[in-house]
């Protein structure tokens, strides 16, 4: 008999890629009890040092995602300037296990769930009770009970298991007036890759397949074109799977998937074509990087018309903006272009009642499984939109378990504190401004101007203006002046991290990305963008005299919500360098409740 340990909490995040990751930190930073359970031994998921996929989102000058993943961003800038994908797989593991609200369970597989049926209220009829993971390191298993639960697998592992409504396949175009050439409902998918990297050394390098490698010639590769010496390759393009089961049929699959990949690097090597003598091969993924299998059906389906006519949504918690990039389901053998890519506009909106279930009560979920059509997904699915909703139901599971509420009541009843907690978290939400308290509206702002309390944290022209924040030469301060002592709880603070990733070397698929493919012999080594602010100091008068209320030489962060909580009569900011070394730094926001 194999032991067996219960844990209880508030929330279980099944599934730590980045949209689990991003659930469970923000969740356990909103004061929520968290379980995040991992079947693999390193975080990331597509993202990981394990599978490889870059991690793409919205297009669009200063569209990129903020909030945690521009945190995780960021310090992987100044700890990772090679980036090397194992120093890539610690900072993702620091960002959770800093985080002492979350017990993180990994290497251990969801494998069961406990569930109640009966009326839940608002039409739902199944009630999660309890999940249960084994750990293979350890032989034990994990029952979680939690008041609710997110799915965060990818798969949608707690659709079977609970009796989840889910959607699989393609719909065909008249079923929500969508622009597809499906005209009638199948159960094809896009496929799954197993990827490679290369790395140029300064000396030749053999390479001899093994003799079940797949082989192919240049005619595999019409309308696939490798590149080493491109940054933008990344063989996304070794596909298949699509017109088989991408969950029951993964591991024939990965074994075809693989002998395509090494006979990939077998024809850069060896067919002569490349100048790839003194190339050698970094990396071949075993594990399958998937794309689409099982999407939960929630309160709101999203839709590729949803997306391509942008249409606005009061419930918006997170946005997108990939285009809708539908692989075919041959994968690698279809003949011609191995995708569309159609314009989307960017941002568009994410609604929340696309992230939670519409019959299992208190089931939330983000990633590539929500709420949505096949061709809808073709765009949310990437990975930097994921990351935002993610981070968007970790915020309403604390919310639900602060005000005791299932996720659909979050959404009737604090729906604005969800929106506004996420804009305090530098989550960019589409139309919509941080609040600002009239007091700080109405109060002067000391070398400053009103851009800087105006609840626009970036440069983007939905708000109607160009202009974002102020230019401060360092160790010039940003003083409120108040005539007598005013009660503060928070201080809001954001600053330019160069959202569009012009400081940063190299090529402009160098700057967009974390990480990068083939590795060159002058490929850049990164540092932190230029922009960002070093260091600064936070004070204020109180009516025992001047406090530092926050200090750092060494800045990581674009954006911070600082607690307060004390009466004051004067708060004063002064940015003291900036890791570009000039002489001014830029702040976006500087404001208080």
């Amino acid at each position: 008999m194999l032991n067996r340990e219960i844990i209880s909490a508030d929330l279980c995040v099944v599934g730590g890629g980045l949209a689990g990751m991003c659930a469970a930190i923000a969740a356990a930073r909103n004061g929520a009890k968290v379980v995040l359970m991992h079947e693999r031994p390193v975080l990331g998921g597509n993202a990981s040092s394990e599978i490889r996929m870059w991690i793409c989102g919205s297009r669009g000058e200063n569209n990129r995602e903020t909030g945690i993943a521009e945190e995780i961003a960021l310090e992987n800038y100044y700890r990772n300037p090679t980036k090397n994908y194992y120093i890539w797989d610690t900072v993702l593991y620091d960002f959770v296990i800093r985080e002492k609200n979350i017990t993180l369970l990994l290497n251990c597989t969801c494998m069961d769930a406990q569930i109640q049926k009966g009326d839940f209220g608002c039409g739902r009829d199944i009630k999660i009770t309890s999940v249960t993971g084994y750990q293979m390191t350890t032989q034990m298993f994990y029952e979680v009970r939690c008041t609710n639960y997110a799915d965060c697998s990818g798969d949608s592992i707690l659709a079977p298991l609970t009796g989840a409504q889910f959607r699989m396949g393609r719909e065909s175009a008249d079923e929500f007036g969508e622009n597809t050439h499906v005209k009638e409902p199948d159960d094809l998918t896009m496929g799954m890759s197993c990827l490679i990297q290369g790395r140029e050394t300064q000396r030749p390098v053999k390479f001899t397949p093994p003799d079940w490698s797949t082989p192919l010639t240049a005619d595999s590769f019409q309308d696939r074109n490798p590149d080493i010496y491109n940054t933008s390759e990344n063989y996304w393009y070794l596909e298949l799977g699509g017109n088989r089961d991408t969950i029951t049929d993964t591991e024939e699959i990965a074994g075809k998937l693989i002998p395509l990949a090494i006979g990939t690097w077998d024809y850069i090597k060896n067919s002569g074509n490349f100048q790839a003598d003194n190339w050698e091969l970094d990396f071949l993924g075993f594990l399958p990087g998937k794309r689409e299998s099982r999407r939960m059906v929630g309160e709101y389906i999203i839709t590729e018309r949803d997306i391509s006519e942008n249409r606005q949504f009061e419930d918006t918690v997170a946005y997108g903006g990939w285009p809708l990039d539908d692989h075919f389901p041959d994968g690698f053998y279809h003949k011609g272009k191995p995708n569309t890519n159609f314009f989307t506009p960017a941002p568009y909106c994410i609604p929340y009642r696309s992230m939670y279930s519409k019959n299992v009560s208190n089931l939330f979920f983000a990633g590539r499984n929500i709420s949505m059509t096949h061709m809808a997904m073709s765009s949310i699915r990437v990975m930097m939109t994921c990351a935002v909703m993610g981070q968007a139901i970790g915020t309403a599971a604390a919310i639900a378990a602060e005000y005791n509420l299932t996720p659909h009541e979050v959404y009737l009843q604090k729906l604005a504190l969800l929106q506004n907690r996420l804009l305090d978290s530098d989550c960019f939400i589409p139309n919509r401004k941080r609040q600002i308290s009239p007091l700080c509206k109405e109060t002067d702002l000391i070398n400053g101007d009103d851009s800087l309390k105006n609840g626009e944290d970036r440069p983007h022209r939905i708000y109607g203006n160009a202009r974002c924040g102020v230019k401060i030469k360092n160790g010039s301060p940003l003083t409120y002046e108040f005539s007598k002592l005013e009660a503060v709880s928070t201080v809001h603070i954001t600053f330019d991290s160069d959202l569009n990733r012009k400081t940063l070397p190299g090529t402009q698929c160098e700057q967009q990305h974390s990480m990068r493919c083939n590795t060159l012999l002058d490929s850049p080594q990164f540092y932190v963008p230029q922009t960002l602010c070093k260091g600064f100091i936070l004070e204020a008068m109180t009516e025992n005299g001047p406090v530092i209320l926050y200090r750092t030489e060494k800045n990581l962060n674009r954006a911070y919500c600082i607690p307060i909580d004390q009466k004051i009569s004067r708060l004063r900011l002064t940015p003291l360098s900036n890791w570009g070394g000039s002489d001014t730094t830029t702040i976006f926001s500087f404001d208080f409740r």
